[in-house]
């Protein structure tokens, strides 16, 4: 279905779309675009909604209430710099798929009466061997329901509602050939250019800073945790090693998400016999490292040693500055003492003169 490039789960309430997107190949791009239509308006959401990804970015969004195509991120405003008309384009050929959501979509298919959605993911991914792939699928009402295979042109039926669009679409050939001829040819196109316009965030390259630390558990064993964060793109490969052994089904995986600068952060945990805790390495691999780096757990100093070390800085700073209030008030009676021989000397003075 999404192969390589997604995972949509599809959701009939309001306007909900769940996207997870998967692992990429090193080094991979995509451009996807996904639509939602619902039959009625629900709970103040617009009926139609387009957005636009590049790899994990947000660039563009549309819906039937602004019934404009928006620039979501900076870089995709560079554009305008080279192409004035672009939003104008582009919004024209959105208002177009809103249409044909309405009057091909809804009209053409047996609705039973009350709400319903359709929703459309299509996209191209771009590897750096220079292979192309693309993927266009349907959803209604919350599940899977036509795929399309660009090698035979036909469309995969998710269940029995599907078959009579699948044998619509299939003797369309304009419309199914199409598809794959946008796939392949203009989606590559847009992916490309949309790289050289956000290539500074993009394809930055930021390594993880990585820490692993220890807590107790039961059973006499104890949990390492190996934390990444700071990081970017996100793909990245991150395992515990007991050696040269790789310990995949002992380990517990947390999401990558993002942070508010953009960067992604994950973890992994595993539970171990603290007697052998020196021989466990998380082993990791990211495009941001030169080489792929092992991490270990490191034991922290003594608590005793770093209070001892506070109190003494403490005791120094505090000797220090009584030895300046000392210091201070000496020289500030010595200065008055002078002040008062000099008054009297002035004094002593004015007598023999007068």
């Amino acid at each position: 279905m999404c192969g390589s490039i997604c995972r949509i789960k599809f959701s009939s309430k309001g306007c909900s779309l769940k996207i997870f997107f998967l692992p990429l190949a090193a080094s991979s791009h995509v451009l996807r675009y996904f639509f939602t239509g619902m039959s009625e308006q629900d709970q103040g959401l617009p009926q139609f909604v387009i957005v636009g990804y590049l790899d994990d970015q947000q660039f563009v969004h549309y819906d039937s209430s602004s019934r404009r195509d928006l620039p979501r991120g900076s870089w995709i405003q560079k554009l305008e710099e080279d192409d004035a008309q672009y939003w104008e384009w582009q919004t024209q050929l959105s208002r177009s798929w809103e249409l044909y959501f309405q009057l091909s979509l809804w009209n053409r298919f047996n609705h039973t009466p009350g709400f319903h959605t359709w929703q459309w993911m299509h996209g191209c991914e771009l590897r750096q061997d220079g292979h192309k792939d693309g993927s266009s699928q349907f959803g209604y009402d919350g599940t899977d329901f036509l795929s399309l295979d660009k090698e035979t042109l036909t469309w995969t039926a998710a269940d029995w509602r599907a078959q009579v669009t699948k044998r619509r679409w299939e003797a369309d050939l304009v419309w199914t050939q199409g598809r794959k001829n946008f796939l392949e040819g203009d989606c590559i196109e847009w992916l490309q250019k949309y790289l050289n316009y956000g290539k500074e965030t993009l394809l930055r390259k930021e390594p993880p800073v990585v820490k692993v630390t220890q807590k107790g558990s039961y059973n006499r064993l104890e949990t390492l945790i190996c934390r990444l964060h700071g990081f970017y793109p996100k793909e990245i490969d991150v395992t515990w090693r007991k050696g040269e052994e790789i310990l995949e089904q002992e380990t517990l995986r947390g999401g990558t998400t993002p942070n508010s600068d953009g960067t992604y952060h994950t973890w992994i945990s595993i539970e171990i016999d603290p007697k052998d805790r020196e021989h466990y390495k998380c082993h990791v691999e990211h495009d941001g490292l030169l080489d792929p780096q092992d991490f270990t757990w490191e034991k922290p100093a003594a608590v005793g040693a770093i209070v001892g070390g506070v109190l003494g800085a403490l005791a120094a700073a505090v000797l220090m500055v009584t030895g300046i209030i000392f210091y201070t008030k000496r020289c500030r009676k010595g200065y008055q003492a002078a002040s008062r021989n000099s008054q009297e000397s002035a004094s002593s003075g004015n007598d023999i003169v007068e």
